[in-house]
């Protein structure tokens, strides 16, 4: 359907402008999305592959199914990461299990208070965690917070490197796979 449309009347080239301009509008919001918490950034950047493909039709877009299924794996990848990444952060500064589980229960909770709450819901989370289920002084508790937040930074680093993969992948493949 999307490509009766693109290439209806004999305007091809028009189309093609029209879809690549369509495609990259949606790369750029991904991009911004993957390090501006307010927009889903990897799921951008699959609808722009996605709405390439529907845009210009298989020979057209020049991407396989297969890039579909790496984009999706990535995007998962980096939710994954991103999520875990607190917690992760905080058993690597020394923190205990607890203080891993208040890190990602603070992180999920964190998200309903953006942009903020990313920083301070790993580190909360991890602080009160350890403090109160852990029965950690105040200093190692701290430094397992810190550790929250380091490692939620971390994720957040990867989480925007995803991204940049996600962007060359999609050029690579619509571009030198043939």
């Amino acid at each position: 359907m999307w490509e009766t449309l693109v290439n209806w009347g004999g305007f091809g080239t028009v189309g093609t402008v029209l879809a690549w301009v369509v495609t990259c509008c949606f790369l750029i919001a991904g991009l911004v999305g993957c390090f501006l918490p307010i927009l889903p950034g990897h799921l951008i950047l699959l609808i722009a592959a996605l709405l390439h493909r529907l845009m210009l039709g298989r020979e057209g877009s020049g991407l396989e199914w297969w890039s579909f299924v790496i984009l999706a794996v990535l995007m998962a990848a980096s939710q994954a990461f991103e999520f875990f990444s607190g917690a992760a952060g905080s058993r690597w500064f020394g923190g205990t299990r607890w203080g891993a589980l208040g890190a990602f229960i603070g992180s999920i909770v964190g998200m309903f208070f953006m942009p903020v709450g990313l920083l301070l819901g790993p580190l909360i989370g991890a602080l009160v965690f350890e403090l109160g289920i852990a029965r950690k002084e105040l200093k190692p508790a701290t430094v397992s917070g810190v550790g929250s937040v380091v490692g939620t930074v971390a994720g957040m680093a990867v989480k925007l490197a995803i991204g940049l993969l996600m962007i060359a992948w999609f050029f690579a493949d619509v571009f030198l796979v043939r």
